[in-house]
Order: structure tokens, then C-alpha cells, then sequence
């Protein structure tokens, strides 16, 4: 550890220079002494008060990288061996760590080892080379190895087989890499060149192999398009001089030399003119960091053209090194591999890099499973990596989805071939895909990913569980979080028609055909009840069925046409604004807009449904409303506004919404409103307040009731029209096999016979017809058609 070694030298002529001082100025000597004591004491202090920082941001939070590195940085200088050795292996244990903090760590450990902690500081460099490629690193361990192992040192043949074999290795990782590979060749170069001068001169034969094994690595050297390679000619040339091989020196020149290493090296010279401006691009230092990555992928696709999958693979490692938390980057490299080279361990180490570098991408864990798989790995080390995916944190549900399937896919194959490993059973699938619904369904309610999820856990408990209430508990679970989705209904039935369990099939149908789906859904699944029963039921099944779906469906019809009518009345409302604000800029002075009278077909269309319009109005109390809570009905004050109706409910609570009415011509109010609470607790509380005083008058108040007038309606159809089209009455019919309304809201509830009494009426309803009912004039019809005066109103429905 550089910080730990002390200069010598320097600290004997510092200590002769302090000792001069202090005779010369024993006074200021004592007074440089007590400032410099107390210089590093307030900054041991400032030190120790980030450290205890630091210590606390990494047990809070033992993800932050560069709480990490400022750690392990205070640790080196203050010199705590223990702790920072300690630090270092947390860090380790969530991160890779560089090239440079590998280098740091091995020479700190082997500045304070002795020889006989070689291995353990030997261990250090193995596990840093086999997270990154780095060429000085490399160099370090060659020469570590060189230095402090007494057997390389002493060129012992265990200690040179050793050294060899070391070398080789080095040259397979890193020897390929065009800007700094030539130094991993003349390390090579060089050790053999020391080994032959340790050879007895006058042991010719070990001397004469030692020189060709030396010239053996010179032509591979040679062969290779790296950037040195014309200076690497020229020393050949010159050490088979030394040889006594008389050759041309010349740098460049070929001539002298044998006939395969010239082609071999004009062949290395053509491939790396070819790549210089790629190097010179991804090495320049006057780019970005996004420049410099597209000039690596610019370089990569070269390389793939060119089918070598070995100069392809060093140049990846080249651009990991540089840009190891680029999630693209690996994703290329892994599936590059997987093309290439599928299975093996090199595949298998890059995704365990990848996943280590980039562990929030779920598509690289996903496929290192499979990897894994293919590689025929044992279930101990599949279950031990999708353990760790577990803990990541993923961008998207849909990534943890995929990964819980394709650990149930590899359990599901593996248990169905002959490969397990004999500790493979069916419950590890039912745990997976528990564990997988557990997390899963309080974030996917209703989508698609949860229903295929349990759609494929049913298959499996019949399949290979062999355990049919298994599968249906499956369903029943799926339902209880997604009841409302159609599809879940519908697959659930597919299993049981399949299994030929026709009754079971029907009892669903009886569940589910009164509930309130989505779009058509509701629709869907009565029609496919009437064709289930007339595919699998008796005729008995069959008038069941129709009786009980027809009501369910004339419902949907009316909500559906009272829905179409609110659109189209909704749309006629915005025209007509939108006309009427053009009329305003028209009339405003200095305005650039025409005055133009619209033409007569529009004036007589606007006026049909301007008299629509009003007509529909008249029905509004009766119009099917869209919320979920509670109308109630009571008397209010003329001059009555809805601040006053919330403060007399207040100690009632849950109202939801207040109309109160007003003439359509005077606009004055009617002594009329609704008001709508969420539920029948606080309705009835309100219902409780009848009689009461409000605003000088007793207020009556009931319930409304939405059956009593769809009734009349339906009861007043002209003939050859259908009920659905009514719009009158209150717009509401309450099935009785569902206990839902028309428009699919629950809880709301009215009481059907309403006597009002009092001076003021409170949300009185009226006796309004369907759209398009016509009578013939002079009748009664006609005359009830027509809306009623408030003193009109109050004689029908008031008692004095």
C-alpha cells in the first residue's frame, strides 16, 4: 500500500534538517511543533466525523456505490488494515469493483503480507481479472507471480510450468487487444528470455529448445494486427542476430525472414490498417462518453463482419471495461454469445458478469436462467440465481411476470425429461407460482399477465399435480382479485367444458352472468350461456337459461340507449355553446367574424332538436344517474342553495351531490332538489331527518324511486315500439337475480310508493314519457305531456 510505506531516505534528511532547526530556533521550533500537532489533529478529527458519516449512510442504504468508494479511500488513509479489508469485501459482495481498486487492494495486502500469504493476495488478483479486462492489471499479476512465488523465482520446473501456464491464459484474455496487447507479449517474450540465460551453456539441447520455444512466440507475436507491430519485427530481427541468424534489421522489411511468418505478418499488418481508425476513434479524448460508446458499436459491427468470434468477444470486453453499467451494451454481448457460442463457460460467466454490473435489467436475469439451463447447471445454482434476481428492483411488473415464468418453464421441462437432478418435484412449481401470485396480484389486477399467469398454474396442477381442486382453488383465488374481468370467467368455464364437467361449467355461468363487466361483456357472457346450454344443456337447462339472461339483457339494451341518448344530447348542448359564443364575437365590436344567417335546413334542424333538447330536459329527475351512492328525497327552501343543503346534512355526512331545480323559463327554483349519499348508513340517517326544521320551514324527506316510474313508462309504450327505448321514468330497472342496476352500480336503492307532505316538496319525481311517444291531440296523454307549473305540481303530489 503506497500510503503505508514510508520513504527512507527522505525521512532521514527530513529528521537532519528538523534536528539544525531546532538547535538554531528552539522556539520556533516548538511553536512549528504545536501547530503542525495541532494541524493533524483537527484533520483526524474531520476524518473520523466523515467515517461515522459514511458507516451510517452504508447501513441505511448499502447500495450507494459511491458511499462505498469514499469509505474504502478514508479507510486507505487512515490506515485501519481490518476495516478497510472488511469494506472492501462488502462492496465486493453488491458491486464489481475496477481494475484499479483490484490493483490497490492486492499490492495494500501484499505490502503487509509476508511470503507466506502469497495465496491469499494471488486469490485477489484471480478474482479482479475475472470481473474486467484490463492490461495493466494482467501485468501486475505477472509480475507479482513472478516476484513473490519462490518457485517461479527460482525457476524450478513446478515454478516455470506454472509461470507458462499463467502467461497463456493471459494471452488468451487479453493478447488480442490491438492497442495494449503487445504488452502481454513481450512480459511473455521477456520470461523466456530468462529462463534461457538460467540454461548451462553447455547443455546445448535444453539451450536450442528454450531459443525455438522463444521463436515460436515471436511468430504468434508476429501474427497478430496490433499496434506495435512494426517495432515488434525489428526486435525479432534483432534477437536472431543475437542467435546468430544474419538478417535485414530493417523495420518493415520482411526479407530474410521465413516465407509462412512473412505471410503471417503482412496478413496482421493489412487487418490492422484496416482497424486503425476504429482505434483511433474509441481512444480519442476529445469525445463524450455517447460518442466514444457509438464508435464501439460502429467498431463491433466491423468486427462481426468479419466472422471471428474471438476478436469480436476481446472487443467487447474492451467496451465493458469502459462502459460496464451500459445495460445495452450487455445485452448485445449476451446475445451475441448466445448465437455464437450458446452453452459453456465463458456464456455462463458473462451473464453472471452482466447480472452483476446491470442487476435492474430483468431480461439478462431471465436469459442467464436459461443459460444456466442449457448449460445443464444443477438446481442449486439455478434456484441460488433466481434468488438474487428476486431482490432487484425491476422498472416494470411485467419483468418480475417474465421472470417467475421462466423459472416455472425450467422446473416444468426438467421435471417432465429425464435431466433433473433428482431433487426436483412438482411442489417447487406450486411455490414458485404462489410466491409469484403473493407479489403479483395486489399490482396486476385484471390485466392479461395475471391470467396467463394462473391460467398456465391451473394446466399444471391437472397435468402434472394431477390435483383438479388444486386447479380450481387456482381459479377461485384469481377471481377474488379480478371478478370483474371477463376472460377469468371465461377460461375458468374452458376448463371445465374440457374436463367434460358440464354442471360444474354451468354453476359458473349462474355466477358470473348478472355481473358488471367491461365494454360488451356482460352481453358476451349471457349469449354464451343460451349457445353453452344449447351445445351441452337440456331443453329444461336451455328455458332456465333464457329466463334468467333475457331480463339481464333488455336492461343492458335500455342503459345502452340511454347512454346514446346522453351522448347525443351532450353533443347538441356544445353546438349549440359553440353558437351561440360565435354569435357574442359576432356581436362585439371590432369583430373580424361575419354575420351570417345559417342556411334554412340548418335553422330547421336546430330547431328539431332545440325542441328535443327541452323535451329531454323535462325528464332530467328521471334520467338514470352514473354515481354509486344514495338519492334521497326531502323539501327545501325556495331561496335554498347548496351550501345550506351540505350544512343541514353535515351531521349526517357521506352526501355526495346536490340538484336543486329551477324553472326552465323563470328560472327560479322549484322547491325541488336530489341529493345523493354513497351509501344506505348515511341515507338512512338523512331519511331520519323528516320534519325538521330548515331555513324557518319543516323539511320533508323519503327516498326516491327509480322503479315506480320506469314502470309507467314501459306501461304507456306506443305500439310497435320496443320498452328499451324508454328514457322515462327514473331510467333505472333493478334485476333481481343480480341485485345490480342498469348502469352497474350497487347500493343505490328506492322506495317505490312516495307520499310527500308539507308546503315544500323536496325532489318530487315526475310522470314523463319516452323520447319519440306521440298522442293524439285533445288527450290526456297530451295533456300530462306537457310540464307542469309548480303550483300545477304541488296539487298533485302535496297534501295541504
Amino acid at each position: 500500500m503506497e500510503e503505508f510505506e514510508k520513504p527512507q531516505v527522505s525521512m532521514e534528511e527530513d529528521t537532519e534538517m528538523e534536528e539544525s532547526d531546532a538547535v538554531e530556533n528552539p522556539k520556533a521550533s516548538q511553536k512549528s511543533s504545536s501547530d503542525s500537532e495541532s494541524s493533524d489533529s483537527e484533520e483526524e478529527a474531520d476524518q473520523n466525523e466523515q467515517l461515522l458519516a459514511l458507516e451510517y449512510e452504508l447501513s441505511t442504504n448499502p447500495s450507494n456505490y459511491d458511499a462505498h468508494v469514499q469509505y474504502i479511500k478514508l479507510l486507505r488513509r487512515s490506515a485501519e488494515i481490518e476495516k478497510l479489508r472488511e469494506a472492501r469485501e462488502n462492496m465486493n459482495t453488491l458491486f464489481p469493483l475496477s481494475p484499479e481498486m483490484w490493483m490497490e487492494w492486492a499490492k495494500d495486502e501484499a505490502s503487509l503480507s509476508n511470503e507466506s500469504n502469497f495465496e491469499s493476495v494471488e486469490k485477489l488478483y484471480e478474482r479482479g481479472i475475472s470481473e474486467y479486462l484490463s492490461i495493466p492489471l494482467w501485468c501486475e499479476y505477472l509480475n507479482y507471480v513472478q516476484e513473490h512465488d519462490p518457485k517461479v523465482r527460482d525457476c524450478l520446473a513446478d515454478g516455470i510450468s506454472k509461470a507458462r501456464n499463467l502467461f497463456e491464459r493471459a494471452v488468451t484474455a487479453a493478447a488480442l487487444h490491438v492497442s495494449q496487447g503487445s504488452q502481454i507479449w513481450d512480459a511473455y517474450i521477456q520470461y523466456e528470455q530468462a529462463i534461457l540465460l538460467t540454461i548451462d551453456q553447455s547443455d546445448i539441447q535444453a539451450k536450442e529448445k528454450q531459443v525455438q520455444r522463444i521463436r515460436s512466440i515471436f511468430h504468434r507475436y508476429l501474427s497478430i494486427p496490433l499496434a506495435s507491430l512494426k517495432s515488434t519485427l525489428l526486435a525479432y530481427k534483432a534477437w536472431e542476430v543475437e542467435q546468430g541468424n544474419s538478417l535485414d534489421a530493417e523495420p518493415g522489411d520482411v526479407l530474410g525472414i521465413s516465407s509462412h511468418v512473412a505471410s503471417g505478418y503482412q496478413k496482421a499488418e493489412e487487418m490492422y490498417n484496416a482497424r486503425a481508425h476504429h482505434e483511433e476513434q474509441i481512444t480519442r479524448q476529445d469525445i463524450s462518453e455517447s460518442e466514444r460508446f457509438q464508435h464501439y458499436m460502429s467498431y463491433l459491427d466491423f468486427e462481426k463482419s468479419f466472422g471471428d468470434p474471438a476478436r469480436v468477444q476481446i472487443l467487447y470486453e474492451r467496451a465493458i471495461t469502459d462502459f460496464p453499467v451500459s445495460n445495452d451494451l450487455w445485452l448485445h454481448y449476451t446475445h451475441y454469445l448466445d448465437k455464437t457460442l450458446k452453452v459453456g463457460n465463458v456464456v455462463k460467466d458473462v451473464y453472471s458478469r452482466a447480472t452483476r454490473n446491470c442487476p435492474w435489467v430483468g431480461e439478462l436475469w431471465v436469459r442467464y436462467l436459461l443459460c444456466l439451463e442449457r448449460g445443464l447447471a444443477f438446481e442449486k445454482e439455478i434456484s441460488a440465481a433466481f434468488e438474487k434476481s428476486l431482490k432487484c428492483t425491476f422498472s416494470t411488473l411485467e419483468e418480475y411476470l417474465d421472470l417467475f415464468l421462466t423459472r416455472v418453464d425450467g422446473l416444468r421441462r426438467r421435471i417432465s425429461s429425464a435431466s433433473g437432478d433428482g431433487v426436483l418435484n412438482y411442489s417447487m412449481i406450486r411455490e414458485s407460482f404462489q410466491q409469484a401470485a403473493d407479489y403479483l396480484s395486489p399490482h396486476m389486477k385484471n390485466t392479461d399477465g395475471l391470467l396467463h399467469l394462473h391460467a398456465y398454474w391451473a394446466r399444471l396442477e391437472l397435468k402434472l399435480g394431477n390435483d383438479l381442486i388444486a386447479a380450481r382453488g387456482v381459479w377461485e383465488s384469481l377471481l377474488k382479485t379480478c371478478g370483474s374481468m371477463l376472460e377469468a370467467w371465461k377460461s375458468y368455464i374452458a376448463m371445465e367444458i374440457e374436463l367434460d364437467h358440464i354442471n360444474e361449467a354451468r354453476a359458473i355461468y349462474k355466477r358470473c352472468y348478472s355481473k358488471r363487466f367491461s365494454g360488451t361483456g356482460s352481453e358476451d357472457i349471457c349469449h354464451s350461456w343460451l349457445r353453452f346450454e344449447r351445445e351441452f344443456g337440456t331443453l329444461e337447462d336451455l328455458n332456465h337459461a333464457v329466463q334468467k339472461v333475457t331480463p339481464r339483457l333488455e336492461e343492458l339494451q335500455l342503459f345502452r340507449l340511454q347512454q346514446e341518448s346522453k351522448s347525443f344530447t351532450g353533443a347538441i348542448d356544445q353546438r349549440e355553446q359553440t353558437l351561440k359564443n360565435t354569435s357574442r364575437e359576432r356581436r362585439k365590436p371590432g369583430s373580424s367574424a361575419i354575420d351570417e344567417q345559417p342556411p334554412a335546413k340548418w335553422q330547421k334542424y336546430t330547431s328539431q332538436n332545440k325542441k328535443l333538447h327541452k323535451r329531454e330536459n323535462t325528464q332530467g329527475l328521471n334520467l338514470a344517474e352514473a354515481n354509486d351512492g344514495e338519492e334521497k328525497e326531502g323539501k327545501v327552501e325556495k331561496k335554498a342553495k347548496d351550501e345550506d343543503l351540505h350544512q343541514f346534512f353535515s351531521d349526517v355526512g357521506g352526501v355526495t351531490a346536490i340538484r336543486i331545480l329551477h324553472d326552465k323559463f323563470t328560472g327560479k327554483s322549484r322547491g325541488l332538489a336530489y341529493v345523493d349519499f354513497k351509501d344506505d348508513e348515511h341515507l338512512a340517517a338523512a331519511v331520519a331527518k323528516n320534519k325538521q326544521m330548515f331555513l324557518g320551514k319543516k323539511l320533508s324527506v323519503a327516498r326516491s324511486n327509480p322503479k315506480q316510474g320506469k314502470r309507467e313508462s314501459l306501461a304507456h309504450t306506443a305500439p310497435g315500439e320496443e320498452a328499451s327505448n324508454q328514457s322515462g321514468g327514473h331510467g333505472r330497472s333493478v334485476s333481481k337475480e343480480s341485485g345490480e342496476d342498469s348502469k352497474g352500480s350497487r347500493g343505490r336503492k328506492r322506495i317505490e310508493n312516495i307520499q310527500l307532505k308539507g308546503k315544500n316538496t323536496f325532489a318530487v319525481p315526475r310522470n314523463v314519457k319516452p323520447l319519440g311517444w306521440t298522442n293524439k291531440p285533445g288527450t290526456r296523454e297530451e295533456e300530462d305531456e306537457k310540464p307542469k307549473s309548480n303550483d300545477e305540481f304541488r296539487k298533485m303530489f302535496m297534501k295541504t
